[in-house]
């Protein structure tokens, strides 16, 4: 029993005892550090002694991604960057933990690659609150170099497909000053793109990530270059709320005035025009939105569609309207209610009284030119309401033929 309680208050000394050792020992490694960068020349690279270049990997940590901006093709992203590379200068056998630093004079005092973005149009160094910078140096002479940054990157999208758009954005992380023959960047192994679980994008989704290398080659000399692609595709809810929806209820009013009577015209022209005038207003309030490229976008095409059916509307109520007054003599009661020949006849006449009474007032040449008349007016009036009639099915089925290819195909083209 004793030997039992005597064991136990050893490893419970032990314990105390080692988790009081780091504050000692870290003082420790400080004191050796020192010691380290008296002599420690910065602007040579940890490879200059062998005449190899010096490889750095690197690992790209996303925190947000702002919006992207299609007026001026560039997107902002807040993101921590990771380099890693093997300093032998800052190796030694008495450091035995690492040492994780938040010191700027520290920074400034080690060799660090000397790496700028290629495509960055601006860029800030976050200080709040204190400087997002740090530095882990590990026994074995491996530096972590990690900062945390906010940049806004160009996007040249290609808008052919907007807003069923897939676009592919890049971020490139380049050597400013060292050559191939100093400097080799490369992505770290595994997964160097890492995206913060929790992110969410107003407009796009991340699909996909890639990495890539791009060299840049000057007259001076070639250069080490890293790109990351970042694949997103357009959230259409905005586009299907704010422009899809509404012109097809716009265009399926247009419609109405297939089943007005035909010699409404006033009320068959105010719909017509209205609808016309409304659909177009809502293509240019979506062209402000989006910059102005010189080839056609889905969007267009979608527009100018809507625009066509509304127009074949309109134009069919001129061609219509332009049927039923053709050869107008005298109202024919209900023209669009098929007529049996014996009481059609009688109806010719104002009174009803038939052709009796206007044979033995008129001529008989007069008779059979008054029956012509009323008989090619009745036809054409008859065609008009055809016309409408057939036009009540076609435009419909027209224009769902047009969404199944037109969904179809920018949808399966998606991806």
């Amino acid at each position: 029993m004793w030997v039992f309680l005597w064991l136990l208050l050893t490893m419970v000394t032990a314990q105390q005892q080692q988790e009081n050792t780091p504050n000692k020992v870290t003082t420790a490694h400080l004191r050796i550090l020192d010691s380290l960068l008296r002599n420690y020349d910065r602007r040579a690279t940890p490879t200059n002694h062998k005449n190899e270049p010096t490889n750095v990997t690197c690992e790209l940590y996303i925190r947000s991604f702002g919006s992207i901006n299609p007026t001026t093709m560039d997107y902002q992203v807040d993101l921590y960057l990771r380099q890693e590379w093997e300093d032998e200068r800052l190796r030694h056998p008495d450091i035995t933990n690492p040492l994780d630093l938040n010191d700027p004079n520290l920074v400034k005092a080690i060799w660090k690659p000397e790496v700028y973005f290629p495509n960055a149009k601006l860029a800030e160094f976050q200080f709040v609150t204190v400087p997002n910078v740090l530095v882990r140096i590990n026994p074995n002479g491996q530096i972590l170099y990690m900062l945390r940054l906010k940049l806004t990157f160009a996007c040249m999208m290609e808008l052919s497909r907007f807003p069923l758009d897939v676009q592919v954005c890049t971020m490139e992380i380049g050597s400013f000053s060292k050559t191939t023959q100093e400097l080799n960047l490369s992505w770290k192994e595994g997964d160097p793109i890492k995206i913060y679980r929790g992110l969410k994008m107003p407009q796009f989704n991340i699909i996909d990530n890639q990495t890539d290398r791009c060299h840049e080659d000057f007259q001076i000399g070639n250069y080490s270059c890293l790109r990351a692609l970042i694949t997103l595709e357009r959230n259409i809810g905005f586009h299907l709320v704010q422009s899809y929806l509404p012109s097809i209820l716009i265009v399926v009013i247009s419609w109405m005035g297939f089943w007005m009577d035909t010699d409404s015209v006033p009320a068959r022209t105010c719909l017509g025009v209205t609808t016309l005038l409304t659909v177009s207003n809502q293509a240019s309030e979506t062209q402000l939105k989006i910059p102005q490229v010189s080839y056609i976008k889905a969007l267009d095409i979608w527009m100018g569609v809507c625009t066509a059916f509304i127009f074949a509307a309109l134009l069919e109520f001129t061609v219509v309207n332009y049927y039923w007054r053709k050869k107008l003599s005298t109202a024919c009661h209900n023209p669009c209610r098929p007529k049996t020949t014996s009481d059609s006849w009688m109806e010719l006449m104002p009174n009803g009284r038939g052709l009796d009474q206007l044979s033995q007032a008129s001529p008989a040449a007069d008779v059979a030119e008054f029956s012509i008349s009323q008989a090619d007016t009745r036809r054409y009036r008859l065609l008009a309401c055809r016309i409408d009639e057939l036009s009540r099915y076609l435009f419909p089925v027209a224009f769902l033929v047009f969404n199944v290819a037109y969904w179809w195909y920018y949808m399966s083209h998606r991806h």
